[in-house]
């Protein structure tokens, strides 16, 4: 008897900040996936803060989530909108003296549907409402496509107040957050557990994880962390 295949599944995953840790999140959360046996491709379809190599522009987070997708991709299938200056994308767009468009967001995600993954796990650029040009923000885009959301909490001071603007605008929106991920960007944040209850209490959707801080992201092992149904 042939097993039905699970629709594809597409997450966006955002955060409360910059380098609040995203890129570990999403390969957690990869990792988790692959253990349940699913099929899996990862899409970061803007990176500003590349290197350049003798393959062109290189981003460090792309590479993780190419390097956790269970399915062969090429870099330019992670990462078609790349830039060598880690500044805004929107002004890293205007430097190089091009422009950032929706319908190539479209493009490159329309062109990871057609590997017919099981998840797609869509990991942003910066905060929620990242500019992609004078008039649009990345979320335009997410909503555009009603994607059900993950959010990542960066722990340390001030996260409640990012933590909580963040939800709250995500749900405006009119957008599902189906959960949302703790990172610890310190070793040691004060009243840490405290923290945690906060959220907890005023988040309406699961703690998936609590990711502990991890000094080397690309080399880390962080299996099992993650306790969420893909399906």
């Amino acid at each position: 008897m042939q097993v039905k295949k699970l629709d594809q599944k597409i997450f966006f995953i955002t955060g409360t900040d910059t380098d609040v840790g995203k890129t570990i999140c999403c390969k957690t959360l990869l990792q988790a996936a692959n253990q349940q046996q699913l099929t899996t491709v990862a899409y970061k379809p803007i990176a500003a803060g590349c290197e350049m190599t003798a393959d062109g522009l290189r981003n460090d987070d792309a590479l993780i989530l190419q390097q956790y997708s269970n399915i062969k991709l090429s870099y330019h299938d992670v990462n078609p909108i790349a830039f060598l200056q880690p500044v805004a994308p929107h002004i890293a767009a205007k430097i190089s003296k091009t422009a950032i468009k929706t319908s190539q967001i479209t493009q490159g995600l329309n062109n990871l549907k057609k590997f017919n993954s099981d998840v797609i796990l869509i990991e942003g650029a910066g905060g929620w409402r990242l500019p992609l040009n004078e008039k649009e923000t990345l979320a335009d885009w997410v909503v555009e496509q009603q994607f059900p959301v993950i959010l990542v909490v960066g722990m340390k001071l001030g996260c409640l107040n990012h933590a909580l603007l963040t939800y709250e605008s995500i749900l405006h929106e009119g957008l599902q957050v189906v959960g949302w991920i703790a990172n610890q960007l310190q070793s040691d944040m004060l009243y840490y557990q405290q923290n945690i209850d906060f959220l907890t209490q005023n988040i309406k959707a699961p703690l998936l994880a609590e990711i502990p801080y991890i000094k080397d992201v690309k080399n880390s092992k962080i299996n099992g962390l993650v306790d969420f149904d893909f399906s």
